[in-house]
């Protein structure tokens, strides 16, 4: 794009076409890890530096990939990169590396990654594709940690619990008890649980479209004069 329009690629990639709402793309680590806010925010966050690391790297090389190895050259950008990630998690964040186990390195086959260098990093120049990764993954973030948190709340009765697993031992003072002596409800926590709570937050964003594009329909009819009539 010559002239790309930053507040569309943004409102694009954090809501008009979010990776888990709209594309229903990551399906895997969404549902697994979102039984509390932190564990989606942990992956949310590294799900992001890649989209943003990826989406760059593939901008600054796209006139120099031959079109018949592009493909698998960003295969292994993407893996090159989660692998640098899952090792400065594993260093610095190692509670939280070990719950989120598997899922860190299969960011690799997350095709939301590898979809938007196919189809937009590859097109543009690496500002834009910068502002399109950080759009997409943080829109990707938020729906972990709103589904997270909607589980953890539903489940546990809590908050931000464990949130010392990524800010250290202060951030203990960030959980949050919703009901004291809460006995739980296991099926907020369990598989099952996740697809209900995205079946709800894909209703909600399709009900809030849907009011949206009914506003714009009453707006624009509303401004428009009616032809004038002729006597005959």
């Amino acid at each position: 794009m010559a002239n790309p329009q930053y507040t569309e690629i943004t409102r694009n990639g954090f809501w008009s076409n979010n990776v888990a709402l709209v594309q229903i793309l990551g399906l895997c680590p969404l549902l697994a890890v979102t039984n509390t806010t932190v564990n989606g925010l942990g992956l949310g966050l590294a799900t992001t530096l890649v989209l943003v690391a990826s989406n760059l790297i593939v901008s600054l090389i796209r006139n120099i990939v031959r079109p018949e190895i592009r493909l698998p050259a960003f295969v292994m950008i993407i893996a090159s990169l989660v692998t640098a990630i899952e090792l400065a998690m594993n260093a610095w964040f190692h509670d939280l590396y070990n719950i989120l186990g598997i899922f860190i390195p299969l960011i690799v086959t997350n095709c939301a990654i590898l979809g938007r260098a196919e189809s937009f990093a590859v097109k543009n120049t690496p500002l834009p594709a910068v502002v399109d990764g950080l759009a997409m993954g943080l829109g990707f973030c938020s729906v972990l940690v709103v589904l997270g948190g909607l589980r953890e709340a539903i489940g546990s009765g809590t908050l931000f619990a464990n949130a010392s697993l990524m800010f250290g031992e202060w951030a203990n003072v960030l959980t949050v008890t919703l009901v004291e002596d809460y006995r739980g409800f296991l099926l907020a926590i369990l598989p099952p649980g996740a697809f209900i709570g995205l079946g709800v937050l894909i209703a909600i964003k399709n009900v809030l479209d849907s009011r949206s594009a009914q506003r714009r329909e009453r707006a624009t009819g509303s401004g428009t004069a009616p032809a004038p009539t002729t006597a005959q």
